[in-house]
């Protein structure tokens, strides 16, 4: 069963060691920089994933402070767990949370339209490319 965790003392070391496979670490900030990145923008939610107690991954949500809209910043799964459904049970995870507050209906994300193995995953949960481009990043929406 995938949980979440929060990010603290215990795990710290643990979720910065965690790292993906070479050529995806163009399309991901580390751990260690998106945990940076939420000590200064506060409204991020950096939650480490486990699976039966054993850390498989990464992720960083947030109610965007521009847009005030979800959004998952980071999903990663360690490259050592790769292929196993714990980045797909994840993501199953994170949007059955979001889609818990019904004052929202919309979440987005950002990839890289190179990471075809992030597209597909992100599409067969019913992600749509908006046309938006931030950065190198296309935007994707799943309305609910």
């Amino acid at each position: 069963m995938i949980e979440l965790k929060e990010v603290n003392i215990e795990n710290f070391w643990e979720v910065i060691s965690l790292d993906v496979l070479e050529e995806q670490k163009e399309f991901v900030a580390s751990n260690a920089v998106s945990i940076a990145q939420a000590y200064v923008q506060k409204e991020l939610k950096p939650q480490a994933v486990y699976y039966a107690n054993q850390l498989v991954g990464f992720v960083m949500t947030c109610i965007d402070r521009d847009d005030h809209e979800y959004w998952i910043y980071r999903l990663m799964i360690d490259s050592q767990l790769q292929g196993k459904g714990y980045g797909k049970a994840a993501l199953q995870l994170i949007i059955q949370s979001i889609q818990s507050d019904k004052t929202k209906h919309c979440i987005y994300l950002g990839v890289e339209p190179e990471n075809n193995i992030a597209v597909k995953l992100y599409q067969s949960f019913g992600f749509e490319f908006t046309g938006q481009v931030c950065g190198h990043e296309n935007i994707m929406c799943l309305k609910y």
